[in-house]
């Protein structure tokens, strides 16, 4: 079975001169293109409404808009996002063999790109799926992408694992058709004295950055082997698993 692994971005990102190198453009450029001319369009006040940050932050992403050319400057998306999530993923520091799992089954969401594979080129921007920006006549960005997203993974797998965030998700789970691959959600948390199970963003971003680099270094090949995941003491909590989510528990948590 042939797997797609889909995460979420960083917000931080910058430039960053590999390895691994930049071996081609994201598939979506012509989209791309377009949700750029409709920023370039907008006023910073707008921009900065839409971005939902501070005027430090506003301003250095205005600059970068302004001058912004998606085929120039350009980092392999895998270290030009610097979250915790690609800190534990850690590609700099991974050999060969585990960069080209990366590079086959590892897929990462995007609002300016759609869906980017590990060493596609990207130039630094802010962009979430869920601002409400209207391209083209969309609502929003879950509208303008459409079900594009689903359709290419569908394209080049039989399951997609999920790994990233619910804003993320959604722009790929709301597609999926009965024909088409289905979605395998991995969660990671603990188990409070209540007994609820509880994730914590920032350990959560940690575990899904190890979960990957875990995964490119055996070359998993199959959902059974998922099931084994047990660093930053983590164990499967069968009981809470169902057959689309795999539930892993911090041991003695």
């Amino acid at each position: 079975m042939e797997l797609s692994y889909i995460i979420s971005p960083a917000k931080k990102m910058n430039v960053v001169e590999g390895p691994p190198y930049v071996e081609a453009l994201p598939r979506f450029m012509a989209r791309t293109a377009q949700i750029v001319d409709t920023l370039q369009a907008m006023g910073y006040d707008e921009l900065k409404a839409l971005w939902r940050c501070g005027d430090a932050l506003a301003r250095l992403n205005y600059e970068r808009l302004s001058g912004m050319d998606v085929e120039r400057d350009l980092t392999a998306a895998v270290i030009a996002y610097e979250g915790i999530q690609y800190q534990h993923l850690a590609a700099g520091v991974l050999d060969e063999a585990s960069l080209a799992w990366l590079q086959g089954h590892l897929r990462i969401l995007s609002g300016l790109y759609g869906v980017v594979r590990p060493f596609d080129g990207v130039v630094p921007y802010r962009l979430e799926m869920g601002a409400k920006l209207s391209v083209g006549g969309s609502r929003d960005l879950y509208d303008y992408w459409g079900s594009a997203l689903y359709d290419a993974l569908a394209q080049e797998c039989d399951l997609i694992v999920n790994l990233a965030s619910v804003e993320y998700a959604k722009a790929v789970t709301r597609w999926v058709r009965p024909d088409g691959p289905q979605v395998l959600t991995c969660l990671f948390g603990s188990v409070a004295a209540s007994g609820r199970f509880v994730q914590r963003a920032t350990e959560a971003k940690a575990a899904r950055g190890t979960f990957v680099r875990w995964c490119a270094e055996r070359g998993v090949a199959d959902t059974a082997e998922l099931r084994s995941f047990c660093e930053r003491g983590y164990v499967l909590d069968e009981g809470r698993s169902s057959e689309d989510e795999l539930v892993f528990v911090q041991a003695g948590n």
